[in-house]
Parts: structure tokens; sequence; C-alpha cells
């Protein structure tokens, strides 16, 4: 079954993108569509030091490494599935900082080996893409609010804005569609931030993070839609008022909400959210309140419209 890209990516993007055989059932040929999608094996990154097993993870089956490193969503290197796989290995990862400012007593820069030196774990977390599919990933990292702590954010910090790299001659993507506004741009809730779930991942399967999977550090907050957790991040700012996002400024704040908390009950406004196709599976399966972490975030949300604040 083919599925048009007008019914999943944003509007204005789908006019420049070619359409690409979704997983269904009578697409047997795109039950794997990820390590059919043409790109080259993807090399492994080096060993990342004393990674240790983390709580909670998921028992669920990993995804496999060349699928999540063959079947992902990264503008900046184009806008098709495998155009992470095929152009992020001229990402320049080295030297890399990310700076840590705003409403905090000691705002600091901090270097990338610097970070991967901090206690690392284990987390198997799902993923869920707002366009439906899903994967289950064992990330390697630590947890935000660890780092957040270091910089002692000040009272007046209600929210944290992410900015991602751009690097124009090494992100085929950057400028080439006229319409996605670049650096990416995303944001949390301080106390979504400080949630014990809430990673900064470095890495998967025991090695350093893959270009084409944000390198060499990103965000994951496996409750909420994929686009929240922001690749190849450069900066982080606490501040006090909600901050831009790249899908609100492109898309308007129709489609992509500023939570993007994973939803079974909330329907995207082009298509439905109660169920999902997780990569290598053939049929569909219910999609899980907050992606099956409920019990540690309902409460987050407690009193809150989940249809008004999607």
């Amino acid at each position: 079954m083919r599925i048009r890209s007008s019914e999943i990516t944003p509007r204005p993007l789908y006019l420049r993108r070619r359409d690409f055989l979704a997983l269904g059932a009578a697409g047997a040929g795109a039950l794997l569509l990820s390590r059919a999608a043409g790109a080259a094996a993807s090399e492994h990154g080096q060993k990342l030091p004393a990674v240790k097993p983390g709580q909670p993870s998921t028992d669920e089956k990993k995804t496999p490494f060349e699928d999540i490193t063959h079947y992902n969503n990264f503008y900046e290197f184009g806008i098709d599935k495998d155009d992470p796989a095929r152009h992020a290995g001229k990402l320049r990862t080295r030297p890399w900082t990310v700076k840590v400012e705003g409403e905090c007593a000691k705002p600091k820069t901090f270097d990338i080996d610097e970070l991967i030196k901090l206690p690392l774990e284990e987390r198997v977390y799902r993923l869920r893409c707002v366009e439906a599919w899903s994967m289950v990933i064992p990330w390697d990292g630590f947890p935000l609010g660890e780092l957040l702590k270091k910089v002692e954010p000040t009272s007046r910090a209600k929210y944290v804005a992410f900015e991602t790299a751009v690097q124009p001659e090494n992100m085929p993507g950057v400028g080439g569609f006229n319409a996605i506004p670049f650096p990416y741009l995303e944001g949390l809730r301080i106390d979504e931030a400080m949630h014990p779930l809430a990673l900064l991942a470095v890495g998967i399967y025991g090695e350093e993070l893959p270009k084409q999977d944000g390198a060499p550090i990103r965000l994951v907050v496996p409750w909420k839609y994929g686009f929240k957790s922001a690749k190849s991040i450069v900066k982080i700012r606490l501040q006090e008022t909600q901050p831009k996002t790249t899908w609100a400024q492109y898309a308007g704040g129709t489609e992509y909400g500023f939570y993007a908390n994973v939803n079974p009950e909330v329907d995207h406004p082009r298509w439905s959210q109660a169920k999902e196709r997780r990569i290598g599976e053939l049929f569909r399966r219910p999609t899980l309140k907050f992606n099956g972490y409920e019990e540690q975030v309902a409460k987050l949300y407690a009193g809150m419209d989940l249809r008004k604040f999607f």
C-alpha cells in the first residue's frame, strides 16, 4: 500500500518530496524499508567507555543497528529517509562544544569529549515518530537533568531551548528547501527537561552516536514524538518564556504542537495516531499513550487538556 508523502510529511514539505513506500501489508517489499533504501552499510563508531545498564529500559526487541542508521529524519541532510545515511558522513563533529546559558547561575560551555567521560548508561527506549512508525533503540547517554544541574538553573528558568548545528558546506539540506528554517530549534518545559527519562544520548549499541542519528550529542525524550528530540545539539538555553520551535514556525501550530506527547487519542490533522508500524514488522500495533511511559510522566500533565496542549 502506498502512502503519499502528503499524508506523512508536513504539508509544505511534501510538495518537494518524492513519494515513498510506507510499510504496509500490501507492500511486503517495504517490510525492511530502511535496509532497502540503497544506502551503504553504516560505519560503526568507537566504543564508549564503561556504559552501564540503566533503568528504566524496555525489554522489547531492539531495532537492528542498520535499521536505526538507515531510516530516519534529519532534514539538514535531505528529505528522504535514506538521505542522512548517504550524506551525514560529511558532518564535522570535532571540535564540538555545547553552550549552556540563560537563566542559570553558572553558564558553561562543555566540550563533547568532556561530556562523553560522564557516567554513561544504556537506556533502551521506544522511539515513536509522528509519522506513525516506531523503533526500539538502545541509547547510551546521561540524564539531561544532570547537565542542567551543573549550571544551576534559577527560579526564572521555566523552559529549556535547544539549538542544533548548521554546517551548510556539509549539510546539503540546509538552504535547499527554501522553507525549513535552520538551525533546528526545539524546547521543553523545565520539569520535562529535569525528568529522569529525558536523556542526552552520545551513542547507541555501546558505540559513539552515528552521524545520521544526531552525532555527537542529541536529545531523547521517549514519551514524545521523535521530532522533539533535537539532533547534533550546540546550544541549550534556560529561559522564562516558551521557546520557538522549528515545526511550529514551519508548519504552523495546527500540525505539530509544542508538547508533542505521544497520544493515540489525538490524531494528526492528516492521519490517525491510534496505531504505528514498528520498523521490521508487517502489521501495525496499537500506539501506547505517552509511548508506554504513562506511569512515569502522566503527572507532569495533570489537569491539562491534552487535545488543546498537543
